[in-house]
Formats: structure tokens, sequence, C-alpha cells
């Protein structure tokens, strides 16, 4: 569903709307929050992959030759690390054939700016589609960081798929790469004081593997 965020795409279904209430509970255990996140990924992975591009072979059927259709680009995932980690297995159930790669973001405590702490791709990302994904997009700069990583190392069709996305962080992704789409299952209404999204899920990545 298109919102008042241009290029920002929120999915209205009725069961991604149920499994977001289900990882938003806090008294929700560790193994309802995985199965649920890896679900809505799942679903997440069907909307991306809409527009990927195909081209038609021959196939034998035990009865006859027909035309078939395989996928004409390669895919390259990106998590970010960690808590994009979680979002991993949804895609790869739908998009068996999809390559990964991962990148870390942390705080420079001297400039507070976000740093790339490590990398590591497929090769020829320049001629992939490139799938970034971190469950939670707040003030955006942990994202920003990563797509302009990711594009100074040769990425020219990027995607940023997230679960939960705060306003700020849109209206950040959106200045800074305004050829980059940006896909949602939950827009949430504001920051904190520290940061985090409201009404939110709290940490993600704490609640994926159990680090509270």
């Amino acid at each position: 569903m298109k919102t008042k965020f241009k290029d920002f795409y929120l999915i209205d279904h009725p069961l991604v709307k149920r499994d977001v209430s289900l990882i938003r509970d806090y008294s929700s255990h560790q193994v309802i929050f995985r199965s649920a996140l890896k679900r809505i990924s799942t679903v997440l992975a069907v909307e991306v992959s809409k527009n990927f591009n195909i081209k038609p072979y021959q196939v034998k059927t035990p009865l006859e030759k027909t035309e078939g259709f395989k996928l004409n680009q390669e895919i390259v995932l990106v998590p970010v690390l960690r808590a994009g980690l979680g979002m991993v297995s949804g895609f790869v159930d739908i998009i068996p054939d999809i390559k990964l790669g991962h990148i870390g973001i942390q705080r420079n405590e001297k400039t507070l700016q976000p740093e790339v702490y490590y990398f590591k791709t497929p090769k020829h990302i320049s001629s992939s589609k490139v799938i970034l994904v971190d469950p939670m997009l707040a003030t955006g700069g942990s994202a920003s960081q990563a797509l302009t990583h990711l594009k100074n190392n040769g990425a020219k069709d990027l995607i940023f798929v997230c679960l939960v996305a705060a306003p700020t962080g849109i209206k950040k992704i959106q200045k800074d790469h305004k050829d980059v789409k940006i896909i949602g299952a939950a827009l949430d209404r504001e920051l904190n004081s520290k940061g985090y999204i409201l009404p939110g899920l709290g940490d993600a990545g704490d609640r994926t593997f159990g680090t509270l």
C-alpha cells in the first residue's frame, strides 16, 4: 500500500498485521517472536520479488515441452548485523538461490556517527538486485550508511526492507538515497528521546536472540 511518504510501501495484509501484533507484545516468548518475524519476512520477500526480472526457457514436462521462466538477475540479500539476521530465513525460503552478504554498523564513540565495522558481499553486486534488510528503521542513520557503503562498493539496484519504520528514518533515507524504495510491515508514530520507535517493539536483536 502506498503511503504519504514517497517510495515507502506498507504491506497491508491481515496476516502481517496479526504477526506484527505478536512481535509488539512484550509477553511474546522468544520462540513466538522468531516465528512471527520469519513469517513477516516471507511476505516481505514475496512483495519485493514482484518486480524481479525473469527470462523464458524450455521445460520438458512428462508429456511435452513448454515455456518456463527463471530469474534473469542475481539476487543478493544483505542483513544489517545483527538484528537483520532474523529476517534471512524468510527470504531464503522464498528465494532459495539468493546469495548472502553481511554488513555491520556501529556508532563511533567520538563522532557519534555510524561506521561500517564489517562488510562482505558476493562478487558482481553491481549487476545484482541488492536487498538490504534491518527490522527497525528508526533514525535512519545506520540504514543510510549501509546503503552508501553498498553503493560505494558497486551496488546500483538497491531496495531497503524493514519490519517497522518511523517517519524520521523514512525521511532520512529519502533525503540521502532518492533512488531507493523502502518496503515495511508497519509505519509507527515517532521516536522517543532515546531514538526508540514508538509504539515499536523494543530491541529486535535482543528479542530475536534472547539477549534481553
